[in-house]
């Protein structure tokens, strides 16, 4: 497939010397100390200045606990929530950008700016990406508020910009996701747009952010089977690559949008890279299909260069030489369905580590809970596809497994 334009959002050319993005999955957890520790480190150490931005969630005026502290869950609640949590991982000082759907006009405020000017690093909490657009893209315009300029002119210059769930899907380039499950994604197809359909996969064609523009984004993957999702969004919009991320997981990404960048997975989960370069979509009369696509799976301390597109897996871990002749076992539930009530999470995974660390087979299948029609996934060793583990049998990185998809 040819590679989507490299499309920028409203803040211009690539920096010359960037700084650092912390991208997290979801879910990030308050005893993640390697990822926060990240983070940190990343904005100065000890002289760590955190700014938090929060206009993803809802603002106070449309929360009912919003006067209760051990219930609220709107946009400044959540603010001093994280605020506190850099705090206690080491952070000098961390403060919450006064920036939400109450507050929009602050976004172009001369004294956000100057606070913003004042941190090290940024952090973008979770809920609905689309309340950044709102807030710090001017809406429909898509153009840099005040704040949003401050922050590119930072990550330019050295700062890091980290974010969870929302916060790391605005990071996003062109084409960024709204919202969808696999199934209905692989039956429908995606289309521009933001929809009160919470399974039909919509995407805004503007973007993010444009932090991150070497490939797509999506988040919470493992747990919400997003990967089917993903594949059609990238399908649709002439995409080569995905960044799936795992939740409780970062992608670091150093010196982003130069020829130079550079991803390291650090968490206990990890990072699916879709690559769809030599991918070839179809519809037939009997649905959509994709063959050639190629599933990495990346886990802590590997790196992925997107110049080259060549994953490597981190220092310490051995190539996985399979003695076990297990059969893969049977996976009808292969991206984890809504609807299935005995449906698990990581299941695609789960089915890609069985087949790498077996010698019973070459090839695995796993198919969709939904029917009529449903969706077969064929896995396969080829000769380019290797596995990477610390354990002695378990396959835990995976590096080129073949992907095809097909109706049945």
């Amino acid at each position: 497939m040819a590679s989507a334009p490299a499309t920028l959002a409203a803040g211009g050319p690539a920096p010359a010397h960037p700084g650092s993005l912390v991208l997290v999955g979801g879910g990030l957890k308050d005893d993640n100390t390697q990822v926060y520790g990240e983070i940190i480190e990343r904005a100065g150490g000890p002289r760590a200045k955190i700014g938090i931005l929060t206009a993803a969630s809802i603002p106070a005026s449309q929360d009912p606990d919003a006067a209760d502290p051990d219930a609220c869950g709107n946009s400044a609640c959540n603010g001093r929530y994280y605020a506190d949590l850099f705090k206690r991982h080491g952070a000098a000082d961390a403060q919450w950008i006064p920036v939400d759907l109450d507050h929009i006009a602050d976004a172009d405020s001369d004294a956000v700016v100057a606070q913003i000017n004042s941190m090290t690093g940024f952090f973008f909490g979770g809920g609905d990406q689309y309340r950044y657009v709102t807030t710090l893209l001017h809406g429909a315009r898509h153009t840099d508020s005040k704040a949003l300029a401050a922050i590119r002119a930072k990550l330019a210059t050295g700062a890091v910009v980290a974010g969870s769930s929302a916060g790391a899907q605005i990071a996003a380039g062109a084409d960024m996701v709204t919202g969808g499950e696999s199934y209905q994604a692989l039956r429908d197809g995606s289309a521009p747009g933001y929809f009160e359909d919470p399974t039909r996969l919509g995407y805004l064609p503007e973007g993010g952010f444009g932090f991150l523009r070497s490939g797509l984004i999506d988040t919470h993957t493992g747990t919400s089977g997003r990967e089917g999702r993903a594949l059609r969004l990238a399908a649709d919009t002439g995409h080569d690559t995905v960044y799936a991320l795992d939740e409780n997981t970062a992608l670091v990404v150093d010196n982003p949008g130069t020829t130079a960048e550079k991803l390291t997975v650090r968490g206990p989960q990890g990072v699916t890279v879709l690559d769809l370069r030599h991918a070839h979509p179809r519809t037939t009369p009997a649905g959509w299909s994709l063959t050639g696509a190629r599933y990495s799976y990346l886990t802590d301390g590997d790196r992925y260069d997107t110049r080259t597109a060549l994953p490597v897996p981190a220092p310490g871990k051995h190539l996985l030489l399979p003695t076990d002749r297990t059969p893969v076992p049977p996976n009808n539930d292969v991206f984890h369905s809504i609807d299935d009530p005995d449906g698990s999470p990581y299941s695609l995974r789960t089915t890609a580590r069985a087949l790498l660390s077996t010698r019973a087979q070459r090839t695995a299948t796993a198919t969709t809970w939904e029917s009529a029609p449903g969706f077969t996934v064929t896995l396969g060793r080829k000769p380019w596809t290797t596995a990477w583990s610390r354990e002695a049998a378990t396959a835990q990185t995976i590096l080129g497994a073949s992907l095809d998809i097909a109706p049945r």
